[in-house]
């Protein structure tokens, strides 16, 4: 965790979310919340539960099946100086509104010379682990950071999903806020098969009260090692904590949290002492963020590598229902590339 404050108290990340949009409608009457379902029934993962009793429907509120109206309104209220937060109910269905983040939110600032920005945050559930199939388990990020004008975040634990939503809010350009659906309520190491160890239980879980931001272009050292370097975001930087602990190999976890900005220079520096690289991401292989993340330490560290470096990644499918695990990167796969790259 970040940071330990007195005032903190244990919080899901379904909590920790609802919490950051609490603050920040109180904070900023210009903040708007909506999205399918978001108002009265308070999301499909209850992440906006109450909030629209407590701020009333002229400020969250339902929208109709229509990703790309969603998005495209936002972007309207975003131009007039609103601060739009909505939400597409899973990562998978806001393909429809691609034109729109693309095209118009993605461009607002450079088209219009520095005189319009587009101050609006898109959360959406992503990522698998939850049987949800092959149209509510996909990993998309990698579409999004192609896009230059939108930034692209991905918290793995309630502190960060606070803070740096605050942070998304209060952004003046367009957030992709991804958050990985198999973490609201607890950590994953890849073991499906065992119990589900509530946030409650695990010192990531604490909270503090109030106000407060993580900023975006800081990747965190989540677990330090001298062997070799992993990346990771969401919930695989659980599984990548698992198979360094049971592989036995003493690799440094870094816990990316931000893809555009990302913090280069905290990659390359681990790098440079560990000599070696491993990348994990749930998202199909061929033209994942994992591509991106091994071209840029090839250019900046290609003389500090004692070995290739290597991607563990879902598989070139649709997201599988009967096949998830064989799917989804596990501590063994990670732990075989591990040792792969130590003996290389």
């Amino acid at each position: 965790m970040s940071q330990t404050l007195s005032n903190s108290r244990s919080l899901n990340m379904i909590e920790a979310l609802r919490e950051a949009q609490d603050i920040m409608l109180e904070r900023d009457e210009d903040v708007v919340i909506y999205g399918q379902d978001v108002g009265y029934f308070g999301g499909v993962f209850r992440v906006t539960a109450g909030l629209q009793e407590k701020y009333g429907t002229s400020r969250v509120f339902d929208a109709p099946i229509s990703e790309g109206g969603i998005v495209g309104t936002a972007i309207g209220m975003a131009a007039y100086g609103l601060k739009p937060c909505i939400e597409i109910q899973f990562a998978d269905y806001i393909f429809p509104a691609y034109d729109q983040i693309t095209q118009e939110a993605a461009r607002i600032r450079y088209r219009s010379n520095g005189q319009f920005t587009c101050p609006m945050v898109i959360r959406t559930p992503t990522g698998g682990g939850i049987f949800g199939g092959q149209t509510h388990s996909q990993s998309p990020e990698a579409c999004f950071t192609h896009v230059s004008g939108v930034k692209v975040v991905i918290p793995s634990t309630p502190y960060d999903a606070k803070g740096m939503l605050i942070t998304a809010i209060e952004d003046p350009d367009p957030v992709i806020f991804l958050e990985p659906k198999r973490l609201y309520n607890g950590p994953f190491d890849g073991h499906h098969e065992k119990p589900l160890v509530p946030w409650s239980k695990h010192p990531d879980g604490h909270v503090p009260e109030g106000y407060y931001t993580v900023p975006f272009e800081k990747a965190e050292v989540r677990r330090p090692g001298a062997d070799v370097t992993v990346l990771a975001y969401g919930t695989m930087v659980y599984v990548a904590e698992a198979a360094a602990e049971e592989m036995g190999i003493d690799a440094e976890v870094l816990d990316l949290r931000s893809l555009i900005p990302l913090d280069l220079e905290t990659i390359i520096s681990s790098i440079k002492k560990t000599g070696r690289c491993v990348i994990v991401h749930e998202a199909t292989l061929t033209g994942g963020f994992g591509g991106e993340l091994a071209a840029l330490v090839q250019e900046s560290a290609f003389y500090h590598l004692e070995a290739p470096v290597l991607r563990v990644a879902g598989w070139d499918t649709p997201y599988p229902h009967a096949q998830e695990w064989a799917y989804l990167p596990s501590p063994r796969r990670v732990g075989q590339a591990l040792r792969d790259v130590m003996e290389a």
